[in-house]
C-alpha cells in the first residue's frame, strides 16, 4: 500500500503536471521557490522536493541544482507503473483521444493468440486493428485479440470516440492486471499506410497481455507507438519493481 508520504508527493506532482500542462507554468519559465509552492499547495517543502524530483526523471524540469527549476518542453510520457486506458492517460496529459477503426471481426485465433488468451488455436476471437490519435494526430496502431465473451461487447462501444477498457467496465469487465514487454522496430508498409509515416520509421512496440480480477485473460495486443511522440516511463523501487529485464525475442 502507497504510504501517506509518498501519496502527498506523488499527488503534488500530478498537481504540478496538470499545470504545467494547463500553461500556468509554460516551457522555458521558472516554477516559483520551493518554499513559495509548499505554502501555495499547502504541504511541506519536503513533499515539493520529492514532487519536484518526479517531474524531473519525467523530463519535465531541469535538474540544475541551487536554481529554480526551469520548465522543460511538455513530453508526451506514458508510465507503465499503473495500469490505465489509452483515453484516461491521453485525458491526462491535456490530449483528446480518438481512434480509426481499420479492421474489426471474428476470426480464428492463431497459434500465438491462442496461447496468450488459454484457448485453442482456431477458437472464435474478435481482432481489432485501430489506430489511435491525440488531438487528431495518429501515434499508435493498436492489432488486439480478444476472447468471444470480451468482443462480442463491442456494439456497446463507439470505437472512434470512447475507450473499450472504460465502456466494459460499465458491463462488469475490469483490465485489472497486464504484463508489458517493449522493444523497438520499424514501420512495415502497414504501419506506414496507419500512422502516415515513412517505412522503415522507428517505432517502439508494446506486447500486451491483460486480464481481470481473477486472472482470466481480456485481450493480448500488439501496440506500435511513434517512436518520436510518446514515450514510456517506471517509476520502481528496490522493494517493489515492476520492470524485467529481458532479451528480445528471436526473430
Amino acid at each position: 500500500m502507497t504510504g501517506q508520504g509518498e501519496a502527498l508527493y506523488l499527488d503534488m506532482a500530478g498537481r504540478l503536471r496538470k499545470a504545467i500542462a494547463d500553461g500556468q507554468f509554460p516551457p522555458g519559465s521558472r516554477l516559483p521557490s520551493e518554499h513559495v509552492l509548499a505554502q501555495e499547495y499547502g504541504v511541506s517543502r519536503n513533499t515539493v522536493r520529492r514532487a519536484l524530483e518526479v517531474l524531473r526523471e519525467d523530463g519535465l524540469m531541469s535538474s540544475q541544482q541551487g536554481a529554480r527549476r526551469t520548465v522543460l518542453a511538455l513530453p508526451r510520457l506514458q508510465n507503465f507503473g499503473e495500469l490505465r486506458s489509452f483515453s484516461r492517460w491521453a485525458r491526462s496529459i491535456g490530449e483528446v483521444p480518438s481512434g480509426r477503426v481499420d479492421v474489426l471481426e471474428r476470426r480464428p485465433a492463431d497459434a500465438e493468440q491462442a496461447h496468450e488468451l488459454g484457448l485453442e488455436p482456431g477458437d472464435p476471437v474478435v481482432y481489432l486493428v485501430r489506430v489511435r490519435l491525440l488531438t487528431g494526430v495518429p501515434v499508435m496502431i493498436e492489432r488486439t485479440a480478444y476472447p468471444e465473451r470480451v468482443g462480442v461487447l463491442f456494439s456497446y462501444v463507439d470505437l472512434e470516440r470512447e475507450s473499450i477498457c472504460e465502456r466494459l467496465e460499465e458491463h462488469g469487465i475490469v483490465f485489472a492486471h497486464a504484463e508489458h514487454a517493449i522493444d523497438a522496430v520499424n514501420a512495415d508498409t502497414e504501419d506506414a499506410r496507419l500512422l502516415e509515416i515513412p517505412p522503415a520509421t522507428a517505432l517502439l512496440r508494446e506486447r500486451r497481455r491483460s486480464t481481470d480480477h481473477q486472472g482470466r485473460p481480456l485481450e493480448w495486443s500488439q501496440d506500435r507507438y511513434l517512436g518520436n511522440a510518446v514515450a514510456f516511463t517506471i517509476r520502481n523501487s528496490i522493494a517493489a519493481s515492476p520492470l524485467v529485464r529481458d532479451l528480445p525475442p528471436a526473430t
